[in-house]
């Protein structure tokens, strides 16, 4: 791999003796690694090779994801850098908690947080660019989460409708990439040491809007996947010193480093940083630092919406799909946004509806013409039992059916209307039965 000599002169003068073994790492191959989803799956249904597990993360192990298998398409499991799960890890956000992903593209932070979290209490997933809110909430579909609204606005917007809100944010920062080199040639394209300047420019701005929304007493968790200093260290030092913010100590497990003081302002109290460089952590490198906002204490708060919502327009309609469809569930929180159903994780009347949200929680459906079509997302929300009619399809009728096509059945059911569609238990998609044929109801934008 080629290098930038801006870097490597960079950290020549900062690593010393250790910088050798650092530069040589760029040419090791790429670590992966993947999570179990632990809402619904358990270690022992899982496809994938679950030999090497990754230590101190919850349902983690080393390896590669195929994304075209079951595993992936049903939410199953979730590919991700083994150095980045820990940040979501360390976060340790508590179930009652209200918690906000500022930076929370492509959803990886997302997902764990709300596994963390039982996918209970209150988890915002914020992404400023559309296109990648996008990814960030079909993931948060795919994982089946019912708690977290994802929204898609600048950290300032966020800030004026949630002052002082929040227990926990996590603000995994735009930065120069420094630790994506082995994986992504581009990072090394566009990398200079005036970006790096850039970089930590814009991450003191999002962290300013953090402050603002995050309660006395409350965790701020902030991270890179880069090793500047001026991202990390410098910038760490100067929210502490700017905001009156107590850096916590965060555990160090085997490989990990710990934080430099020398690289910022010799302040004692980042040696409690992590940090992750690849010669040591089987990992692409992170940087990872808590801080704790000056006030009172942590206390159990009631996240959900006061209130259930009126009585909604079609509801007949709803009411009429949920006893023939399904069964054991609990919607408590119903809105109607145009025609979309939702079970609302945040009352849409109050922050959100002065932002723009992409979801307010979990998807339920559309009123179409006088009748109800559930979302993919209520689909992989549910548990197998939940579905009052579930068709599990064999290896032949599932790989026709992620290509969209519709199936004839050998034997058709005695039953007929909206019924699960799984491979393997795994489910995966709706279906409609008519007669004997399977209707395809699988998103155009995921079939293969």
């Amino acid at each position: 791999m080629q290098l930038p000599k801006d870097f490597i002169q960079k950290y020549q003068q900062l690593l010393i003796q250790d910088a050798p073994q650092f530069l040589a790492s760029f040419s090791d191959p790429v670590t992966s690694g993947f999570r179990i989803n632990p809402l619904k799956a358990r270690a022992d249904q899982i496809n994938e090779s679950l030999t090497d597990p990754i230590n101190q993360i919850d349902n983690a192990y080393y390896g590669v994801v195929d994304g075209n298998k079951i595993d992936h398409l049903a939410g199953w499991i979730y590919s991700q850098d083994p150095s980045a799960m820990n940040v979501a890890q360390m976060a340790q956000p508590q179930s009652f908690e209200r918690v906000l992903d500022l930076c929370a593209a492509p959803g990886g932070k997302t997902t764990q947080l709300a596994s963390l979290m039982h996918d209970q209490g209150l988890l915002i997933a914020n992404e400023i660019n559309h296109q990648r809110a996008r990814i960030l909430s079909s993931n948060v579909e795919r994982w089946g989460l019912q708690h977290t609204v994802v929204t898609n606005n600048t950290p300032d917007q966020l800030a004026k409708y949630f002052p002082e809100f929040f227990d926990c944010i996590v603000v995994d920062a735009p930065c120069s990439g420094e630790g994506l080199f082995r994986k992504d040639s581009q990072a090394i394209s566009y990398w200079s040491l005036d970006y790096v300047h850039k970089c930590a420019a814009r991450q003191c701005e999002i962290l300013q809007a953090a402050v603002k929304m995050l309660r006395p007493g409350g965790r701020l968790i902030y991270s890179t996947c880069t090793f500047a200093p001026e991202e990390n260290e410098q910038n760490m030092n100067w929210l502490a010193y700017q905001f009156n913010f107590q850096i916590l100590p965060l555990p160090h497990h085997a490989g990990m480093d710990t934080g430099r003081p020398q690289w910022g302002d010799n302040n004692p109290a980042l040696i409690n940083a992590v940090r992750l460089f690849p010669q040591h952590y089987h990992g692409e490198g992170h940087f990872i630092c808590a801080l704790q906002k000056p006030g009172s204490t942590l206390v159990e708060q009631n996240t959900a919406p006061l209130t259930t919502a009126p009585k909604l327009p079609h509801v007949q309609l709803w009411q009429e799909f949920l006893n023939a469809t399904l069964q054991k569930v609990n919607f408590s929180y119903l809105t109607l946004q145009k025609d979309t159903l939702y079970n609302a994780a945040f009352p849409i009347n109050q922050q959100l509806n002065h932002l723009k949200v992409m979801r307010n929680g979990l998807r339920l459906g559309e009123f179409k013409k006088n009748r109800f079509v559930p979302n993919h997302a209520l689909a992989l929300a549910l548990k197998p039992q939940q579905f009052k009619q579930l068709i599990d399809l064999d290896e032949n009728q599932f790989k026709h059916f992620i290509h969209g096509e519709a199936l004839i059945l050998d034997q058709p059911p005695k039953f007929k209307g909206w019924v699960g569609v799984s491979f393997e238990k795994k489910v995966f998609s709706w279906g409609r039965l008519v007669n004997n044929q399977l209707k395809n109801f699988y998103p155009k934008g995921l079939r293969q």
